[in-house]
């Protein structure tokens, strides 16, 4: 199958599908947006069971060459016990991460004989505590969502060099060779598509905002080097300010709220990473008397309350969800590499590209319209990607899984 063969004809999602690796081949030759929208494009009709709104938690419809790491090392007969050391349970993402990876751990009870748990409350010391903790109590595997990928490197190193296997989930550390393998969404192509949508939707001149989330963490400076990248084929856009708001929505407001004082009219777009500070963001503009209609252009995924206001306020944005999704394949992730089944050094979960009515352009077209995604009577903290059972609420669920 040609290159010009995918762009020319119009495919159906079950036939590409179908037709991988050829079709995987030849879409991982075209530029960068078109393959991560061709990936998402996959990724909507492998799932359609009642109530998912995730991505597939399946590494092979990702369209890029995998490395594969031999597991047979650290094959050894179950139940197992699992270390699980979260960076934090600070916000919505996070707490439905952590949902997924209890109940993917409660789905897989017959293999499981205990899930432990820590939480460093956004601490790289006390996560560095957590796993070595996690170390004494014999575990047979970990699971890291590290901190900060400088901080996290050493510790994580040194459970494998103790014969631990490690599995990195949603942010890894610093060098590759301390872990097997990187359960993710693409953060370079999240962060290209937000950036090509913003620039695209301000006819590529204007001045704009940067809500990055936490400094050092390997998803935001990834993504901000992806936005980066983009920037520089726009010279007219002008990056007026860059400031970390944590992936906090107290944070992202007070920032905005700053900005919007300083910078006022003159600030033409706001690419916020994350929506937990970009619904923070939109809070700012709602208390500076901006009227529905009025805001500018803005990007953010994530949770159900940035999409909720910017139905409602008639706010042209772009969301993309990091998928929470990725909690319950790192529970698949780890029992692959505990069976002694390869596994790729990077599992990617796809994501979906979300627009408002209107929204989509050249480069950068939505998967589906933004009520499609959430409704406007869904929990304000839903992450919406979550790959959980229908119904979920994040404020009432209790996943049953083996302490």
């Amino acid at each position: 199958m040609s290159i010009k063969s995918i762009l020319d004809h119009k495919i159906s999602r079950k036939s590409f599908i179908r037709g991988m690796p050829a079709a995987a081949a030849a879409i991982a030759a075209v530029p960068g947006l078109q393959l991560a929208q061709a990936t998402s494009a996959a990724a909507t009709e492998t799932e359609t069971r009642p109530g998912y709104y995730g991505a597939p938690r399946t590494w092979m419809w990702n369209p890029n060459a995998n490395t594969m790491v031999d597991t047979s090392k650290w094959k050894k007969d179950g139940p197992y016990t699992i270390g699980f050391s979260n960076a934090s349970i600070s916000n919505a993402w996070r707490v439905a991460f952590q949902h997924g990876v209890l109940w993917s751990a409660g789905q897989h009870r017959d293999e499981i004989a205990h899930l432990l748990v820590t939480d460093a409350n956004d601490d790289p010391s006390k996560q560095i505590a957590d796993i070595q903790d996690l170390i004494s109590q014999g575990v047979d595997i970990l699971l890291i969502a590290a901190s900060t990928e400088d901080a996290l490197d050493s510790v994580v190193g040194r459970a494998m060099e103790q014969d631990i296997p490690v599995v990195m989930v949603d942010r890894k550390v610093k060098t590759a060779s301390n872990y097997i393998t990187y359960v993710t969404a693409s953060d370079w192509a999240l962060g290209r598509l937000e950036a090509q949508w913003l620039c695209e939707t301000l006819g590529g001149k204007g001045n704009i905002v940067m809500l990055p989330g936490i400094a050092g963490s390997s998803v935001a400076e990834i993504r901000i080097k992806a936005n980066e990248e983009v920037f520089s084929k726009f010279p007219d856009i002008k990056v007026l300010e860059k400031q970390y708001c944590d992936w906090n929505p107290a944070t992202g407001k007070s920032v905005m709220a700053a900005l919007i004082q300083k910078h006022g009219k003159n600030i033409n777009g706001v690419l916020a990473d994350s929506a937990l500070q970009g619904y923070g963001a939109i809070e700012a503009f709602l208390d500076a008397g901006y009227k529905d209609g009025e805001f500018p252009p803005m990007t953010g995924g994530d949770v159900a309350r940035m999409y909720q206001l910017a139905n409602k306020h008639n706010i042209k944005m772009v969301g993309i969800d990091y998928p929470t999704s990725m909690g319950i394949t790192g529970i698949e992730t780890a029992l692959d590499v505990m069976k002694g089944i390869s596994v790729p050094d990077k599992v990617e979960v796809s994501f979906q590209v979300v627009t408002s009515p209107g929204a989509d352009t050249v480069s950068v077209k939505g998967d589906r319209h933004l009520l499609d995604h959430v409704s406007m009577d869904d929990p304000g903290d839903l992450s919406p990607s979550n790959g959980l059972p229908a119904g979920y609420n994040p404020s009432t669920f209790n996943p049953d899984y083996p302490k």
